[in-house]
């Protein structure tokens, strides 16, 4: 993490594809940051301090304490991290509106379709604790069509949208694990191709090993843990 003059970024963080996008981010910018981790097994994403800058008790979250005219400012939901994050640096988001708009529209594909429908798949397939051939054959089914979309984008580029940006650092954590998804990465050449290329990257080898160590030590199969995963809080 490294360092700078400003005050560190506040992230609310555990290690999972869409807390890292964040991370990736945060340590391709340089940008320092403190990790406040939200155990997602033991219910932390439920307490009243975090709700307070998640409201949809979800994470990552982050508090700038460096925001916008010199005020702090909290933002949910990863995609709007990386959009911030992007236009606060100027790094790995265009500043002119045609490389920004092919940016966003990859970013949106990610959060609103490659991201829950790669998550449905890792439920139905490993979690579920009745195994439902036609879930599972659904959303491993559109998680291949997915891929194919994506290689169909990469045969052509290096990296999603051009040039390397928040596109990438958003589809990626959720492409490495292709393998959980009930998919053949060698179906998809390019997307194998282009994975590697960001793996091999610094920035995210450092990133994906934030909070490695503490997840370890959850089991996502116990019972009481799935209990606060997939249940649902009284309001």
């Amino acid at each position: 993490m490294a360092g700078t003059a400003q005050e560190p970024i506040d992230l609310y963080y555990w290690p999972t594809p869409n807390g890292w996008k964040v991370t990736i981010m945060l340590e391709e910018t340089g940008l320092p940051y403190t990790v406040h981790p939200i155990n997602i097994g033991k219910g932390d994403q439920f307490k009243p301090e975090f709700l307070s800058i998640s409201p949809n008790n979800k994470m990552p979250a982050i508090v700038d304490p460096n925001g916008p005219d010199g005020r702090p400012i909290s933002v949910f939901e990863s995609g709007a991290i990386l959009q911030y994050l992007g236009r606060k640096t100027g790094q790995f988001y265009p500043q002119d509106e045609r490389g920004r708009v092919e940016v966003d529209q990859w970013l949106f594909w990610q959060m609103g379709g490659f991201g829950p429908m790669l998550g449905q798949t890792h439920h139905f397939r490993i979690y579920a604790p009745e195994k439902i051939p036609y879930a599972i054959d659904r959303y491993t089914n559109e998680a291949n069509r997915l891929y194919g979309v994506l290689n169909k984008q990469l045969a052509d580029r290096e990296f999603v949208a051009g040039a390397y940006s928040i596109a990438d650092m958003a589809i990626a954590p959720w492409a490495k694990l292709w393998e959980r998804q009930g998919q053949n990465i060698e179906e998809f050449p390019h997307v194998k191709r282009w994975l590697a290329t960001i793996l091999a990257r610094p920035a995210v080898t450092r990133a994906i090993a934030v909070s490695s160590e503490e997840k370890a030590k959850t089991d996502l199969k116990d019972p009481a843990v799935q209990a606060i995963l997939f249940g649902q809080r009284a309001r």
